[in-house]
């Protein structure tokens, strides 16, 4: 005699959230859009902006690292010297070539934001910060790097 086989359990119903028929819901907005892009990503790209239009002008900057860093002292430019000046908040700072790293550039995030109130403006000061310590690094006058510098 043969058992009767138990009715199997229904599977979990995937919770789909279709309000009203009119389909899935997405993301706000498709990566590509700005939107997705957060503030840390911005700045980034607003620093890497300055360097490729320097990097047009003086081709050995492509030997150069630049970095972005949240704010001074935490990271590769916490040396003995990154604590001279206790008065000013640094914005950017140059690092010669030592202990197998290149030289760097390093510009800190949080204190330019602080300084600026829109993207046009952070922009502006992200590009003179980063003349600023190109110009330290080449040993010439920042309008000589960027003949631009300051008229913005």
């Amino acid at each position: 005699m043969d058992r009767p086989v138990p009715p199997r359990p229904p599977e979990p119903r995937l919770r789909r959230r279709d309000r009203h028929g009119r389909g899935m819901r997405g993301p706000i907005a498709p990566p590509q859009v700005p939107l997705s892009v957060t503030r840390a990503e911005a700045f980034v790209d607003l620093v890497y902006d300055s360097r490729d239009r320097l990097e047009r002008r003086w081709p050995q900057l492509s030997q150069v690292d630049f970095l972005v860093l949240e704010v001074p002292g935490f990271g590769p430019d916490d040396g003995p010297e990154a604590t001279e000046d206790a008065e000013t908040v640094p914005l950017g700072r140059m690092l010669p070539a030592a202990g197998g790293y290149r030289d760097r550039i390093v510009i800190y995030r949080r204190p330019v934001e602080i300084r600026t109130k829109g993207r046009d403006e952070r922009a502006m000061l992200v590009h003179e910060v980063v003349v600023e310590q190109v110009a330290e690094l080449l040993g010439l006058a920042p309008e000589s790097v960027d003949p631009r510098y300051g008229q913005e």
